[in-house]
């Protein structure tokens, strides 16, 4: 794919392919040695300076507080979700209550930003499983899906992140994921195209199974529109 080509010329394609090379984020030993005020500064310089670079006048009102605004945007919201430590408690509990079919959540909301060009990814996903004697509380799969959705992310990585975590939790493989998403990096700007979505799918254990398959995607199409 990549032969004859320099480093640069593979790195560039990489990120304009949306290629990704790893289901785990790719994080550094020392991502946690500062804590998130001193990223706070540090970044606040690096995107005043960016903004210098582009001839941005960062005496003016308007964009003065900028620098600090964007730096604790990047570590409190938008990559919150690369520190362990707001990672969300996956509560489960015994399924008393016996129920033995599929479990659907749909229609989640996803905000994330794509990694090869620091520009939003917005949309929803899809998420089941099927008890093997543990379910999980609802918002639960909503908090885990927004968690690996605050970092630096490919959507390919992303289903897959959100189905491991959940069969961890879970104690089973019957879990499934899909997601549907718009890429502000395709949308606005290279292609450029505004219509177009990206639709990613993760499927384990049961979910294998064609009928099953089958049976989660119905679910997916049900209105569920309540507000008429």
């Amino acid at each position: 794919m990549f032969e004859g080509k320099s480093g640069k010329e593979m790195i560039e394609e990489i990120g304009d392919d949306h290629i990704f090379t790893s289901a785990k984020t790719p994080l550094r030993e020392d991502a946690f040695d500062l804590s998130d005020d001193e990223k706070i500064k540090a970044i606040e310089g690096d995107v005043a300076n960016m903004l210098q670079t582009l001839g941005m006048d960062l005496t003016d009102d308007s964009i003065k507080g900028t620098p600090r605004r964007v730096a604790k945007m990047f570590v409190k919201e938008i990559f919150g979700g690369l520190n362990p430590k707001r990672k969300p408690k996956p509560s489960t509990f015994d399924n008393n209550y016996k129920y033995g079919e599929m479990l659907v959540e749909k229609n989640i909301t996803v905000y994330s930003t794509c990694e090869h060009h620091l520009l939003p990814i917005v949309g929803k996903a899809h998420v089941a499983y099927i008890s093997n004697g543990n379910v999980i509380g609802l918002s639960k799969m909503n908090r885990i899906v927004d968690f690996y959705a605050k970092r630096p992310q490919v959507q390919e990585r992303l289903t897959m992140q959100v189905v491991q975590e959940l069969q961890q939790a879970l104690g089973t493989e019957d879990v499934a994921c899909v997601i549907d998403a718009k890429h502000l990096c395709v949308n606005s700007r290279g292609i450029r195209d505004v219509a177009s979505s990206t639709v990613t799918s993760e499927f384990g254990g049961k979910f294998k199974n064609d009928s099953v398959k089958r049976e989660f995607l119905d679910y997916i199409k049900m209105d569920t529109d309540f507000n008429d």
